[in-house]
């Protein structure tokens, strides 16, 4: 997950940015007119598919009226001019009749639009694309669409998934900027399957999600690289990135292909950092069984640049993004990160949040276990503390100040959705809940968890059922007190522990309103 939390415009500039669009540059803020509209658009019965899925975070995110079966991204990069020329097919199935329906797209120039195969009316506001196709969208029909347009990954947005770095780009469309990529329904509870074509010129490797299909040496000296995602995807992560890259191929536990994506001029000094991802994975498919995907990887983004990103790693489905030097440093200092970004694979990507205020599953888990592991092989924290106890019970300390400046654990908002509320504030959440019900209890919950909701998403509420059902206790209340409440409960097994009272002059390092960056995970 993104640790340094770019905030690159106001809160309500992400919702919606229509007025900002439209008084940017005329390259990209288009008048909100229909294009390509002809006398027949949206003939026939139906009505316009709501530009919502009632997110509580993001409610200006998402799409409703189809779900998205599938995504095939065909993307070329030309290094000259550094721009990306694609067309995204996307298959989908309505769940109304629609007259007309949208997608979410920011920065994208739009060519053209096709409904199966035919034409089709078109308009970009704000950070919709709103489609009209020449015949209205029987409810539980198939249909095909077909989006060509181009986009400059340096171009300034108020938010963007694009990492331009001097041989390419790559991507980290976390939590709300896939859109910026490519046209899509830009949430997590719509999951689909993905496939690309990256083509690049001589000497660049064009790399995706998933497995490599087929190479296609091309008349003109490029290459076409074919990836497929054998499970499906959130848009948030997707990955498509492009640079002087080589691939360096090992075996992992159980047969896993592993696969890290690493800078050419670099890939002897990463070495022993790659090294460690089969040990990470064995360790971690005791607790949560086994890798749920066809391969795993990393990606050092080839970029010194401090502004490049601002994160440390970010989990995209099947790799994960980093900042090459972290990469460089001493097992110790990288080893329990390197865990947090594993366990999205079960947490996050597997099982995707259903709504973004149910970001606490992802992230939480992934402290849990990666301060699990740290403090198992011996390695103390940022505090210099040493065990899990030490560190809940000083967690446990600043619960009623956290539940101050950033609401309770499972109800973020969009400027304090990466707070540490949702991080060590999640792990505490699941650390009470271990010593409620027992550690073996504990254990069949997550793994419950995840293999009910496997390729799919799942909220807060899910989790709450799950936990319900498993530990033959209604924890409902149990966990809707530690997850909703604006006071911190008692901690089972630690009657002694108590809760700092809130300050509210305090100004809380976790809870940096206002700023651009938060080092939100204790596995850092």
């Amino acid at each position: 997950m993104r640790y340094r939390t770019r905030v690159t415009a106001p809160v309500a500039a992400l919702i919606g940015t229509a007025a900002a669009l439209t008084t940017g540059n005329a390259a990209y803020a288009r008048p909100s007119t229909l294009k390509d509209a002809g006398k027949n658009a949206g003939k026939g019965p139906g009505t316009p598919g709501p530009e919502t899925l009632g997110d509580s975070v993001f409610p200006g995110l998402g799409n409703d009226g189809y779900r998205v079966s599938a995504y095939h991204l065909d993307i070329a990069y030309d290094d000259t001019t550094r721009l990306v020329d694609a067309a995204a097919t996307i298959s989908l199935t309505t769940t109304q009749a629609l007259s007309r329906f949208s997608l979410d797209a920011l920065g994208l120039d739009i060519r053209t639009v096709r409904v199966d195969g035919h034409r089709a009316a078109f308009e970009q506001s704000g950070e919709k694309l709103r489609i009209t196709p020449k015949t209205a969208l029987a409810a539980h029909a198939r249909a095909r669409l077909r989006v060509e347009y181009s986009a400059d990954p340096r171009r300034t947005l108020a938010h963007t998934a694009w990492v331009p770095t001097p041989d390419g780009f790559a991507l980290c469309p976390q939590p709300d900027s896939a859109h910026t990529a490519f046209p899509c329904n830009d949430h997590p509870s719509d999951k689909a399957d993905f496939s690309f074509r990256i083509t690049v010129p001589s000497g660049l490797r064009g790399v995706a999600n998933g497995v490599l299909t087929g190479t296609e040496a091309l008349a003109d000296g490029r290459t076409a690289y074919c990836y497929r995602s054998r499970s499906p995807i959130a848009t948030e992560l997707v990955q498509i990135t492009v640079g002087d890259y080589v691939i360096k191929d090992r075996q992992g536990p159980n047969g896993l292909p592993l696969r890290d994506v690493v800078p050419t001029a670099r890939a002897a000094a990463l070495e022993p950092a790659l090294a460690l991802t089969p040990n990470l994975v064995q360790w971690l498919e005791v607790r949560l069984g086994a890798f749920p995907f066809e391969t795993y990887g990393l990606l050092p983004c080839n970029s010194d640049d401090a502004a490049a990103f601002d994160f440390t790693g970010l989990e995209t489905q099947t790799l994960t993004l980093y900042k090459p030097n972290f990469l460089l440093q001493p097992e110790k200092s990288i080893g329990s990160h390197m865990m947090h970004e594993l366990v999205h694979s079960w947490f996050g990507n597997l099982v995707s949040p259903g709504n973004w205020a149910d970001l606490w599953l992802n992230e939480g888990h992934a402290d849990f276990y990666g301060l699990l592991y740290r403090y198992e092989r011996g390695w103390a924290d940022s505090l210099g503390l040493t065990t899990m106890e030490a560190r809940m019970k000083d967690t446990y300390a600043r619960g009623d100040q956290w539940r101050h400046d950033s609401g309770p654990v499972a109800a973020p908002n969009a400027a304090d959705l990466f707070d540490s509320q949702r991080y060590l504030g999640g792990v505490l959440v699941l650390y009470a809940l271990r010593q409620a019900v027992g550690e073996d209890v504990f254990s069949a919950i997550e793994r419950t968890f995840l293999d009910r909701h496997r390729n799919a998403s799942a909220t807060t509420q899910d989790y709450i059922a799950v936990a319900s059902e498993v530990s033959g206790q209604d924890q409902s209340g149990f966990l809707t007190d530690w997850l909703y409440g604006t006071k911190t409960p008692r901690m089972p097994g630690h009657p002694d522990w108590t809760v700092t009272p809130v300050n509210s002059a305090l100004a809380s390092p976790h809870s940096r309103r206002g700023g651009h960056y938060h080092d939100n995970s204790a596995t850092l």
